[in-house]
């Protein structure tokens, strides 16, 4: 498969402060507030939301990741993790995916992304909880490649902010009852942004990226020691 773009080689930048937030992750469904916060932002947006479990295939280790400022879930995250029961990504996108699995790449995915848009400093929330999603991904699964779904609207949101880059055309996506556009980006880029700029906030406006809000080395591996 040939990609419409290269790998994003743009330097990004790292996290300032703010209120602390609460990180967690579990197996399971999407529930509770998680899925109401989904529910809610999805509906913003005028996507269909179907209260499926996203993530309740616990044999393949699916997990939700949540942000909360004190008694309010403020942001979530679902990563699926490839198995017997493929992506979700694989209703739209399968001879694309396909192409990845023959090459031995071991793939993930993050779906159910919401992020409440009275969060304080929700860019903030969404760095996080990627950051938290990357850490289950890469760092403890050992997975290669993030894919997303997204709809064409938001594809220049994830490729500046994130360094996603798009895959293929939009498809019609009956789940949502709305277009949808193969994103994805080499997790080991991640890493490499994560480790060159994580702590460092004062560069953020000139980054113009999302990266500075992810955590410092030092946060990562407190983070990802109590993931173990």
């Amino acid at each position: 498969m040939t990609p419409m773009f290269e790998e994003s080689r743009r330097t990004p930048l790292n996290p300032f402060g703010g209120p602390p937030l609460e990180l967690n992750s579990d197996f399971g469904a999407l529930e509770g507030d998680a899925y109401e916060l989904v529910e809610r932002r999805y509906g913003d947006r005028g996507l269909a939301v179907k209260r499926e479990t996203y993530t309740s295939r616990k044999e393949d280790g699916d997990i939700v990741c949540t942000a909360r400022n004190g008694d309010n879930i403020i942001g979530t995250l679902s990563v699926r993790f490839d198995g017997v029961g493929g992506l979700h990504a694989d209703l739209l996108f399968e001879a694309e995916l396909a192409e990845w699995r023959s090459a031995g790449i071991k793939l993930c995915e993050f779906g159910r992304l919401a992020v409440d848009k009275h969060a304080f400093e929700p860019k903030r929330v969404l760095a996080q909880v990627f950051h938290l999603g990357y850490l289950h991904a890469h760092r403890r699964a050992r997975c290669e490649r993030l894919i997303i779904e997204v709809n064409p609207r938001h594809v220049a949101f994830y490729r500046r902010w994130l360094g996603l880059l798009p895959y293929t055309t939009a498809r019609h996506n009956p789940r949502v009852n709305a277009p949808a556009v193969l994103m994805s980006i080499d997790l080991a880029t991640v890493r490499e942004q994560i480790a060159l700029w994580g702590g460092r906030p004062e560069l953020l406006t000139q980054a113009r990226c999302l990266y500075p809000l992810a955590w410092d080395e030092a946060t990562e591996a407190s983070m990802l020691a109590k993931l173990s």
